[in-house]
């Protein structure tokens, strides 16, 4: 099992109104120079917020995104960066949260 850090928000607010594009793609250039492995996901309309585990996911405006990363630290960076989202961890794989990166059907 792995904890895995969040932050989540309107899709449109994070895939559209924010810069998350280029820091994502400035982090992806960085680990590739590094030689580091990805560990870190835009996932659109995650099914983790819909667990019972979480405690306040429905306060994430629907449909959500969410970036996942098993770095806390960047979590951190991206939530003073972004501010206006919610911020968060889980563990998973769990009988709650069995994929931690699936996207919830519609």
């Amino acid at each position: 099992m792995s904890t895995y850090h969040f932050v989540a928000a309107s899709e449109g607010f994070l895939t559209e109104e924010e810069p998350l594009e280029e820091v994502l793609r400035e982090r992806s250039r960085n680990y590739k120079e590094q030689g580091k492995t990805i560990d870190f996901w835009l996932v659109r309309r995650p099914a983790f917020l819909d667990s019972p585990a979480l405690k306040n996911s429905q306060v994430v405006p629907r449909p959500a995104a969410a970036v996942i990363s098993t770095d806390e630290k960047f979590i951190t960076f991206l939530k003073l960066r972004l501010e206006f989202v919610m911020r968060g961890s889980f563990e998973a794989p769990c009988a709650e949260i069995p994929e931690p990166l699936a996207s919830a059907s519609d």
